[in-house]
């Protein structure tokens, strides 16, 4: 009976992914906000002001790609260019004042939509999915750090 199920795992992760940044992305997007820009809220949240290089590390993209994003948050006032005081001639990435005023409310929505999407799963059951893919993640960075170097 499991002749319908797909034999590779990373299938169904990528569906289930995929439905929730649509998902997700939507009521986002009444905010101004977007599903792809959350590793650089967050990060930015938590550490104040980052390089493009280092968002781009954090987030796991290419620079070009990080570039592109940081110019459309700039230029929908999400964030702001700010003189590195340790380098003038640099710049570091911070949230604007906006942003950050708004940004509780999109953790509260992301928050929503997991428990809806996790309806039906006992603690025990998420801790376990937790716990499977944070082994899946850490095996795909190894992978991904080998390929680089």
């Amino acid at each position: 009976m499991t002749d319908h199920l797909p034999s590779n795992p990373m299938k169904l992760i990528g569906r289930a992914a995929r439905a929730f940044t649509r998902i997700a992305d939507g009521d986002l997007r009444e905010m101004g906000f977007a599903t792809g820009q959350i590793p650089v809220l967050v990060a930015l949240k938590h550490q104040k002001a980052l390089s493009q290089a280092e968002l781009a590390r954090i987030a796991r993209v290419e620079q070009p790609s990080m570039a592109q994003l940081l110019a459309r948050m700039e230029r929908d006032g999400l964030v702001e260019r700010v003189a590195d005081p340790a380098d003038k001639r640099s710049r570091l990435i911070s949230l604007t004042a906006d942003a950050a005023r708004r940004m509780p409310k999109a953790k509260a929505i992301m928050d929503k939509r997991t428990g809806e999407a996790l309806e039906g799963f006992s603690a025990e059951e998420t801790a376990q999915l937790m716990t499977l893919l944070e082994r899946l993640n850490a095996n795909l960075d190894r992978m991904g750090d080998e390929a680089a170097g």
